[in-house]
């Protein structure tokens, strides 16, 4: 067994992710794909602080590009640009490519949240058939629409009368088990659609076990994470322990993973058989909240000795960074977090806080980073950056 350190596994993990990957000149849907074979999904979140987090980890990866390479992929499909993703319950809410539709399906996973409507459907079982009736007529259809055509019927008729909440959970409900699904997006409001009007029927057909399902998402886990515990693989799609454990033992035996040990990891470690090991990682990169080098809070910490939680939820004077913060990659360490805010109304990305990690030189950090902020701001379509006043590198900064 090849024993591994913390660095050597840090250069594997980000050759993964796709920051190995110089950032071309100007992207296209191939680019697009490419970014999409690293990472594999795009986490979906309504938070729209700076920009809305599908968006952000292409921007991490290729810098400025035309986020209508992902709408397009994901809810504008056309003869001569078919669907790329496909919008499911993955690691959360998530674009996934199309392909991967039946791996979800597989009951691999575990159920989610949504299974705590059963209730209403036991107590209203017709309201399925009315929400999908609606949905074949009228989709892609948002839920308020449902709602209004869904309780304005009962109301009409003799029987059962729903209230509104109700059908929007019962939608939610059909989502998350994948009768529905997005077929566009207006505004971010989620339009709902047949799957099987989404889902090309050669896909949708594939009849994948739940042990199949497991052992192809855990590969896919790899080679998005490069080096990864049971528990970080298992975590890519959110499955459950007995299924992702059985399924490692399954690839370790097929030679698709490699057990390996990564000083200072408590945990058995395992590297994927394709993974690429860089002698260096060059470059920057602002990675939001959602993106998936970062989003296991555990394993950044064990990468990048770099403690991160999102403060969103945090009452404001107990914020330590910020309300949104971006931790800030450069040449292969997370060396800085700035709290930042895209000021819409008056054209600027605002920095209020901005803080270097400790031991990290901020006369190189800083320059680099001012680049970065500027560079998002354009792709923004923002007309500068305003640096406020907390943290150690916000004085640097306002002088660049």
């Amino acid at each position: 067994m090849d024993t591994m350190s913390v660095a050597a596994t840090r250069r594997v993990a980000l050759a993964a992710q796709g920051f190995a990957d110089p950032r071309p000149e100007v992207s296209t849907r191939r680019h697009l794909k490419k970014v999409l074979s690293r990472v594999q999904l795009l986490q979906l979140d309504s938070v729209n602080v700076v920009v809305r987090a599908h968006y952000a980890p292409l921007f991490a990866r290729l810098g400025a590009y035309d986020q209508a390479l992902i709408d397009d992929a994901a809810w504008s499909p056309s003869a001569r640009k078919p669907r790329l993703l496909v919008e499911t319950w993955a690691h959360e809410a998530s674009l996934i490519p199309v392909e991967d539709w039946p791996l979800l399906r597989s009951r691999a996973k575990r159920d989610g949240w949504w299974r705590h409507y059963q209730p209403i459907l036991d107590r209203s079982p017709q309201l399925v058939e009315d929400i999908l009736a609606v949905v074949k007529e009228l989709g892609p259809v948002g839920a308020g629409r449902i709602e209004r055509e869904v309780v304005g019927e009962a109301q009409r008729t003799p029987g059962p009368w729903w209230d509104r909440s109700e059908v929007k959970k019962v939608c939610e409900y059909l989502f998350g088990i994948g009768q529905l699904t997005t077929g566009s997006r207006k505004s971010f409001e989620r339009l709902y659609d047949l799957t099987e009007r989404v889902i090309p029927p050669e896909i949708l057909s594939r009849e994948v076990t739940p042990e199949q399902g497991a052992r192809e998402l855990i590969t896919r886990s790899a080679a998005a994470l490069g080096v990864a515990t049971e528990p970080d693989l298992r975590d890519y799609y959110r499955l459950g322990p007995q299924v992702s454990q059985q399924a490692v033992v399954d690839l370790v035996e097929a030679g698709v993973l490699e057990p390996v040990r990564v000083r200072t990891w408590r945990a058995p470690a395992y590297r994927f058989a394709g993974a690429r090991q860089p002698r260096k990682i060059t470059g920057r990169a602002l990675l939001c909240p959602f993106d998936p080098l970062i989003w296991e809070r555990a394993r950044t910490e064990r990468l990048f000795d770099f403690k991160y939680r999102i403060e969103i939820y945090v009452p404001g004077p107990k914020r330590v960074y910020g309300y949104y913060v971006f931790p800030f990659l450069l040449d292969g360490e997370l060396v800085a977090r700035v709290d930042l805010k895209a000021d819409r109304a008056e054209g600027v990305l605002r920095v209020p806080g901005a803080f270097a990690e400790p031991g990290a030189d901020i006369a190189r950090v800083a320059p680099e980073l001012i680049a970065e902020l500027r560079h998002m701001a354009e792709w923004l379509q923002l007309d500068g950056v305003v640096v406020g006043e907390r943290g150690d590198l916000a004085p640097v900064l306002r002088k660049l």
